[in-house]
């Protein structure tokens, strides 16, 4: 197994510091050739291990592969569980809660149910241990897959994937995690109209213990769950989504929604009962949706805060001190940086908070499970260390410059 430091970049207190001085030039491949960009010195970020008292935020943390395991497409995920827990450890001391077992982490894209039990049973011990908030998927990806089993003609059924869900939450429910529920391909092959969405749901639902997070995840993310809630017109898909809330609002914690569209998370979000928080999913208006207006805000269940920590703690933390100027200050600089990552196809996203991890040095390798790290160009991954550069999320520039030229070498991008 590889190993790790818990080392973590340390924010400075407000956004208002001096411009960074430079340490030289970097070389960034590009699409036509080369560009130098000055390499920016770190800032220091201020650790906040307490959770925040105005939102509630979770970073959904992604795994780091075991360079020794076999980790190429269709095999089993081989993780470096060293790596991959001291990273969570990491997101702890800016006051994220962790989302575990998401779709960052892989879910559908080569993390397996056997790895997908170990993660969550290790990651929810370590959060007790640090007294830490943790949320972990539930959905049926243990059962054949849905593309697969369709194109063989055994679809599940709806009982089957009642029944599988219902086992998933049982497993995250026993290791002390709270439950998100996932949306589920196969639940997306079986239905055939709202009502089916309805009778899973709400056998789920009555037979959970705690209040959970209903994850409506949107197409970009995973094109098998298009017309989730029986229609693939979004109003009537909201309708469906709402009566289900409704019903069963006292067990429902919050929902996250990640369909990308502000207008439709801010609507969505005046319309819930209330005491129903909406985690926002939207990687590319995170921003504006946490800020909120003078009719409520959103809380956090974001990919892209994995990436971010260190800044997004120092804008939460800003937000606690009702000090919206430095709140805005704060996120701006990583806006670009989370739109770049999750740009089409969104669903690769993962390659770019992988290699973030591996320029941040928490990570000694960029490799991912199923090979995934093949999935996203060189320039797009120069174009993350610029913008990391940017917003001086880069702990030792040297060292990522280091590793950007060593991909760039590996891929035969020379001068």
């Amino acid at each position: 197994m590889t190993s790790t430091t818990d080392a973590a970049p340390a924010t400075a207190p407000d956004a208002a510091a001096p411009s960074p001085a430079a340490l030289g030039t970097v070389s960034l491949p590009t699409a036509d050739g080369w560009r130098e960009i000055e390499l920016n010195a770190p800032r220091a970020w201020v650790e906040h291990p307490q959770p925040y008292s105005s939102r509630v935020a979770f970073a959904a943390a992604h795994v780091v592969a075991d360079p020794h395991g076999d980790n190429v497409p269709g095999a089993p995920a081989a993780i470096d569980w060293e790596a991959t827990l001291a990273f969570r450890r990491n997101l702890f001391r800016y006051g994220l809660g962790v989302a575990e077992a998401m779709d960052t982490a892989q879910r559908n894209m080569g993390l397996d149910w056997p790895a997908i039990r170990q993660l969550i049973s290790r990651s929810a011990a370590q959060a007790k241990e640090f007294g830490a908030r943790i949320a972990s998927g539930a959905g049926t990806d243990h059962l054949l897959d849905a593309a697969v089993a369709a194109a063989a003609g055994t679809s599940a059924t709806l009982a089957d994937v009642q029944n599988a869900y219902l086992e998933q939450v049982a497993f995250v429910e026993g290791t002390g995690s709270q439950v998100i529920v996932m949306a589920s391909r196969h639940l997306a092959r079986a239905a055939t109209g709202p009502d089916d969405y309805l009778a899973t749901y709400d056998r789920i639902l009555s037979q959970v213990s705690q209040p959970v997070v209903l994850h409506w995840l949107g197409e970009a993310f995973d094109p098998q769950l298009a017309g989730y809630w029986g229609s693939t017109d979004v109003a009537a898909a909201t309708d469906t989504f709402l009566e289900l809330v409704r019903a069963h609002a006292g067990k429902v914690d919050g929902v996250k929604v990640s369909l990308l569209d502000a207008s439709h998370e801010v609507a969505l979000r005046r319309a819930l009962p209330a005491g129903v928080r909406l985690y926002t999913g939207d990687d590319f208006n995170y921003p504006e949706l946490i800020r909120g207006d003078d009719q409520g805000h959103s809380d956090a269940l974001l990919g892209a805060f994995a990436a971010i920590a260190p800044a997004a703690s120092a804008a939460l933390a800003a937000l606690d001190d009702g000090d919206l100027d430095r709140y805005d200050a704060e996120m701006a600089p990583t806006l670009e940086l989370s739109r770049h990552i999750f740009e089409a196809p969104t669903f690769y996203y993962k390659v770019g908070i992988a290699f973030t991890s591996w320029l941040t040095g928490q990570q000694n390798g960029f490799q991912m499970v199923g090979g995934l790290q093949s999935a996203r160009s060189l320039p797009h991954l120069a174009r993350v260390f610029e913008l990391l550069n940017g917003a001086r999320l880069l702990p030792d520039p040297e060292l990522a410059a280091h590793r950007l030229g060593l991909v760039a070498a590996t891929l035969g991008a020379t001068r």
